[in-house]
């Protein structure tokens, strides 16, 4: 176990008295709990509809297969995020175009990305890529140019905003995750937003094996084929009780994001990426870009510290070779000084000041070749 772990999760005696309290009930898999959790989003959030899911791929899943996306279509996605972005495209029998990201910010190149665009284009997967919100008014302008769906993968973003308003409003549907990873968890879990209410009764009743509304000769009636990304009472309870909390848990990320920006600007050698203009980031990992960025990692770990890389650029791995459901479209050099440059430092509710003025010590001793 490190000394410094990258992220603990938010588990304190109110959230085990939540867990308990779903044991006690004999209630375990999809129902009041659950609801709870959708609504505390909804409220926080301020959208229409938030419906939670098995996870955050499950929901990006749900989302293309709500707007009837399927083989002969094209999705464009980022090429350095998690594979799941561009896999549901694949699992849905459509086809993930690939594109750059922009050295500043990691985020999706916008000029790539509209430049991928084709006839047989039906949607866009961006990524707001470890919290950092995308820029709504290129992506708008996009959208309403060649009439393409937006699908936000958000997995990083609970909190964000840009121009006033939060992430998981401006999309056509918008997916969150509830992994560990993430400051808000059930363990596993996601959670998918939308204004739409024909799209969100469509998604309620896909993920409930298709079920639709009684009538006067059956209780149940099944409308469509569907299948099971319900979220149980117990993952849920955890999540319930992390959003009574959501903001101070976010303006004590922010602030330790601040901190580590004013211990490391300046630092020759270390790059603090750009957040998007008009946004604020909701620190889901602090990253900087550096030099030598796997040896640093490693002396990093060395030391007890758990740091990590930023995450995968999808063209240089064997399941996104091009073929029948993936197109590499352009050249990948945003995404591969992301993926050669980003490292991820320890950021969690608990983390100290002294913890992390260890974390920069260290940092700064190896990249200064001194030997702690």
């Amino acid at each position: 176990m490190p000394r410094i772990p990258l992220i603990r999760p938010y588990v304190t005696d109110e959230v085990r008295a939540k867990v308990l309290e779903v044991l006690d009930s004999g209630f375990l898999t999809e129902g009041s709990v659950t609801r709870e959790l959708e609504t505390a989003f909804r409220e926080y959030i301020g959208c229409r509809h938030a419906l939670a899911v098995t996870s955050c791929t499950t929901g990006l899943e749900l989302a293309l297969r709500c707007l009837g996306i399927g083989p002969g279509d094209e999705v464009v996605v980022p090429d350095y995020t998690y594979p799941a972005t561009a896999a549901v495209v694949a699992i849905v029998g459509a086809k993930a175009v690939i594109v750059d990201c922009s050295p500043d910010t990691m985020l999706i190149d916008y000029g790539a990305m509209e430049a991928a665009i084709s006839p047989r284009t039906k949607a866009i997967i961006p990524v707001s890529l470890f919290g950092n919100p995308l820029d709504y008014d290129r992506i708008d302008a996009v959208k309403v140019r060649h009439r393409v769906a937006i699908v936000e993968d958000a997995a990083c973003s609970i909190g964000a905003e840009y121009g006033g308003k939060k992430v998981g409003t401006r999309a056509d549907i918008t997916v969150f995750s509830l992994h560990p990873r993430k400051f808000i968890t059930t363990g596993e879990g996601g959670i998918v937003t939308t204004e739409r209410d024909e799209w969100a009764a469509w998604m309620e009743s896909y993920k409930h094996f298709g079920m639709g509304r009684s009538t006067e000769r059956e209780a149940v009636v099944f409308e469509r084929i569907g299948t099971n990304y319900k979220l149980s009472n117990l993952q849920s309870a955890v999540g319930v009780v992390q959003m009574r909390h959501i903001d101070g848990l976010l303006e004590r990320r922010r602030a330790l994001a601040r901190r580590y920006t004013e211990l490391l600007v300046g630092q020759p050698g270390v790059t603090i990426p750009v957040t998007t203009t008009g946004g604020v980031h909701s620190y889901q990992s602090f990253c900087v870009l550096v030099a030598a960025r796997d040896r640093l990692l490693s002396a990093l770990r060395g030391e007890g510290i758990e740091a990590q890389i930023g995450t995968y650029a999808l063209h240089r791995h064997p399941a996104f070779a091009p073929g029948p459901h993936v197109e590499i479209h352009g050249e990948m050099t945003g995404s591969l000084h992301a993926l050669d440059s980003c490292l991820t430092l320890p950021l969690f509710h608990e983390l100290t000041f002294e913890q992390q003025d260890e974390v920069v010590n260290a940092l700064k001793g190896q990249m200064s070749g001194t030997l702690r």
